[in-house]
C-alpha cells in the first residue's frame, strides 16, 4: 500500500493517533471517545474520521454498531504496511526500538534479497554505485544510510520480480532506524567488504553462493545489534550501516 500524504492536519492526526496505539497509551480492544479526541487533537470531527479510515485501511482500528470505533489486536494489524513499520521504529525511538523487530526484518531481507542473482549489467552499475557511496566518509552519518539504502533498493531492483520490488516499503522502514542505531555506536564492523561478497556473487549469477554472502552480510548486522545493546563484545572498527 502507498504511503499516506503525512502533510496538513489530516496527516498530523493520522501520525498522533498511530502512535498512540502502537506504543500502547491506546491499548488494544480500547473503544476511542471521539467527541474526547476531536477536542483534544483540535481537529473536525470529519477530520478525525478521515484520519481514522487511515488506520482502519491499515487493520489497526474498526468500527461497529454499538460499539464504536476502538482498537483490533495486534495480530490484525498489518506489520507489513510501510507506513505501520515505521510508527513501530518511531514509537522506539525514545523507548528503545524492539530488538526482536529488527531480528524479524533480518529474516525476511534474508528470504528475499538473495534472488538478486537474476542482475542485468545496470543492475551492478546501480550496486557498484552505491557500494562506492558506501565507502565514502565524508558525508557521515545520513550519507551512509543512504548508501545502504541505495545498495538493498537496487538488490530489490535486481530481482526482477515485481512483487519483491514492492518489498522496498517494508525493509527501508526497519533498514533506516537500524542504520542509524549501529552508526551511533563506535563497535560496528566496516560495512564495505560484506556488502561486496554480496555484489561479486551477483555479478557472477551465482544464487548459492549470493544467498550465503547474504547470510554473512546479516549475521555480521546481529553482531553489531547486539554490540550495541551490550549482549556482545565490541570489536574494533567504524560503525556502519548493513
Amino acid at each position: 500500500m502507498t504511503p499516506y500524504a503525512r502533510r496538513g492536519v489530516h496527516g498530523q492526526t493520522v501520525e498522533t493517533l498511530a502512535r498512540r496505539v502502537l506504543s500502547g497509551e491506546i491499548p488494544e480492544g480500547a473503544t476511542l471517545d471521539l467527541v474526547a479526541l476531536q477536542g483534544e487533537l483540535d481537529v473536525s470531527l470529519t477530520a478525525l474520521r478521515e484520519s481514522l479510515k487511515v488506520l482502519a485501511a491499515k487493520g489497526i482500528v474498526d468500527a461497529r454498531q454499538k460499539r464504536g470505533t476502538f482498537v483490533r489486536a495486534r495480530a490484525d494489524w498489518n506489520l507489513l504496511d510501510a507506513d505501520v513499520l515505521r510508527w513501530q521504529f518511531a514509537v522506539g525511538t525514545d523507548s528503545g526500538t524492539d530488538p526482536t523487530l529488527l531480528r524479524n526484518l533480518g529474516e525476511v531481507r534474508g528470504i528475499i534479497e538473495p534472488a538478486a542473482a537474476r542482475r542485468t549489467d545496470a543492475d551492478l552499475d546501480a550496486l557498484e554505485a552505491a557500494l562506492t557511496a558506501m565507502g565514502e566518509q565524508e558525508g557521515g552519518a545520513a550519507h551512509a544510510v543512504e548508501a545502504d539504502l541505495a545498495f538493498h533498493r537496487a538488490l530489490l531492483a535486481a530481482t526482477h520480480n515485481e512483487l519483491l520490488e514492492r518489498m522496498e516499503m517494508v525493509i527501508e522502514s526497519g533498514l533506516a532506524r537500524r542504520d542509524e542505531i549501529v552508526h551511533s555506536s563506535p563497535h560496528g564492523e566496516n560495512p564495505v567488504p560484506s556488502h561486496r561478497a554480496v555484489l561479486d556473487a551477483v555479478r557472477e549469477q551465482d544464487a548459492d553462493a549470493a544467498e550465503r554472502a547474504m547470510r554473512a552480510l546479516l549475521d555480521q548486522a546481529v553482531r553489531d545489534l547486539d554490540r550495541v545493546h551490550g549482549t556482545a563484545p565490541a570489536a574494533d572498527g567504524e560503525a556502519g550501516p548493513r
